[in-house]
């Protein structure tokens, strides 16, 4: 969720201050981007993974601020909800078995942490939305005690004006519409987030390949068909996050006003584009300020921190994010893909992360990029079907036009990303390892979302409702995870 906060209200005078900081960081980030060495040396990458907290009876359990404090380990923080915490992976080099050696490390820390969780009787699940999570659940006291969490809450609510709404329909017409008065539902949302450091020059390449490669990402790894008890989309946390954190009202949805969960609404040319967007287009939900003189310091030899403009940024939820950072003094940009749910499993993950890398990096690079021969509308287009249809999507991609999401990963996109990994160095034991996931689950035509409807719908079959039949869906699925098999190879109870 960000960088902490002190406050959890703001005068009219801090809104203000905090606007006229922002428009002075952008204005130095833009000499920066023009006159500044970032660094971009040894392209690193780097991965968050949100977990999910279960019970006994895998509900939700509330309990990760006991759980982080056993834990104690710095690279796992908390999150949103009672019920979450967050994984962060340190940032290493893209070559040879480093994704190998880190779907080990992965596992270990994994494996402790979950040893922990069992002691206090907890089990953690990586699943882009918690099944057996009900309204209930975000009742009373659900949100993690952090300033920031109840500042946003605040803040979003008081934007709005009027109680949160979902209205989301499935494909098979089962339908969700509910007020919420908090943004609990948000935080049922579970991702992993995939970083990937870049020259700012090269930026724009690689945001735009990213979204261009948004649909398939999310019709190969959907992994969140259920959404308190109805079967939605195959990546429900896409329907469910945009409209949890929407701070428009009906009315200012009808005038055209962006929303703050936005997919974009063009191509770029520069890293710059997004972060003047932000100022142009979005009212600051936290406006807090520092004594940086970001001006002073940069005339002065320094590394501004920019520690508005990164606040703001943080608070509009791009798919596809910019970020500016610091590390040992040197500045660097980055994009940060939010689109992928958590799981299945962690081979099911880095597989998700091997398509998404190598793919980029050939798009990117394309002497005739692909986003000048698309428009911007059939990428949203695509990530709205890979989003509510899964494996089952329709994409259009040019000079093929419309066909089949598995068709176009294993003849178009399956050889690029292969290629694309083999040019970041990484070795053909790994590149086989990972992208036959992907592959498995096109000829298999299943994927985390298929297998959980799947199942379910044999449970149901058997007269089992479908809250019991949730939970065992549930237990099964965090069976199969520890097995680390990918999902494609998991039996139909």
């Amino acid at each position: 969720m960000g960088q902490d906060i002190e406050s959890v209200t703001y005068t009219r005078e801090q809104r203000q201050r905090f606007r006229q900081k922002v428009q002075l960081c952008l204005d130095v980030f833009e000499r920066m981007l023009a006159y500044s060495h970032f660094d971009f040396d040894r392209p690193m990458t780097g991965m968050e993974i949100e977990l999910n907290l279960a019970g006994a009876d895998f509900r939700p359990k509330m309990d990760n601020a006991l759980v982080l404090e056993r834990i104690a380990d710095p690279e796992y923080q908390t999150e949103l909800a009672r019920y979450n915490i967050e994984f962060n992976v340190k940032p290493r080099e893209l070559v040879d078995d480093s994704m190998i050696a880190l779907e080990a490390d992965l596992r270990a820390s994994l494996n402790r942490a979950d040893r922990t969780c069992t002691e206090l009787g907890n089990r953690i699940v990586m699943i882009g939305i918690l099944p057996t999570v009900t309204a209930e659940d975000f009742a009373g006291d659900w949100m993690s005690n952090n300033a920031r969490y109840h500042a946003l809450n605040d803040a979003m609510l008081a934007a709005r004006g009027e109680d949160v709404h979902l209205d989301i329909e499935g494909p098979t017409g089962e339908r969700l519409e509910r007020y919420f008065d908090s943004l609990a539902p948000e935080a049922a949302c579970t991702s992993m987030q995939l970083h990937l450091q870049v020259a700012p020059l090269s930026f724009a390449d690689h945001w735009n390949a990213a979204q261009v490669l948004a649909g398939p990402q999310l019709a190969v790894g959907a992994n969140s068909p259920f959404f308190l008890g109805h079967r939605l989309w195959a990546e429900s946390r896409i329907a469910v996050f945009s409209q949890a954190a929407d701070t428009r009202s009906p009315e200012l949805l009808n005038q055209g006003v962006r929303p703050r969960v936005w997919f974009g609404e063009r191509w770029i040319t520069s890293i710059f584009d997004l972060f003047e967007e932000n100022v142009r287009y979005f009212p600051a939900l936290l406006p807090e300020t520092t004594d940086e003189d970001p001006a002073a310091l940069l005339e002065a030899g320094g590394v501004p921190a920019l520690a508005e403009m990164r606040l703001h940024n943080g608070t509009v939820y791009r798919w596809n994010r910019p970020i500016y950072d610091i590390v040992q003094g040197r500045p660097h940009v980055r994009v940060e893909n939010r689109v992928l749910p958590a799981g299945p499993t962690i081979i099911d993950t880095l597989a998700n992360a091997a398509f998404y890398y190598g793919a980029l990096r050939m798009l990117a690079q394309e002497d005739r990029p692909l986003w000048s021969r698309m428009s911007f509308a059939a990428a949203e287009d695509n990530f709205v079907a890979g989003a509510r249809e899964g494996l089952d999507a329709k994409l259009y991609w040019p000079g093929r036009g419309d066909l089949p999401a598995t068709e176009l990963i294993l003849r178009h996109l399956l050889p690029l990303a292969d290629e694309g990994l083999r040019e970041w160095g990484v070795s053909a034991a790994a590149r086989d390892r990972y992208l036959s996931v992907v592959e498995g689950r096109c000829l298999t035509g299943v994927n985390g979302a298929t297998w959980q409807t799947a199942t379910v719908a044999r449970l149901e079959e058997r007269g089992i409702p479908r809250h019991e039949a949730l939970q065992q869906m549930l237990a099964t699925y965090s069976e199969h995870m520890h097995t680390n098999e990918p999902v494609h190879t998991w039996a139909l109870s």
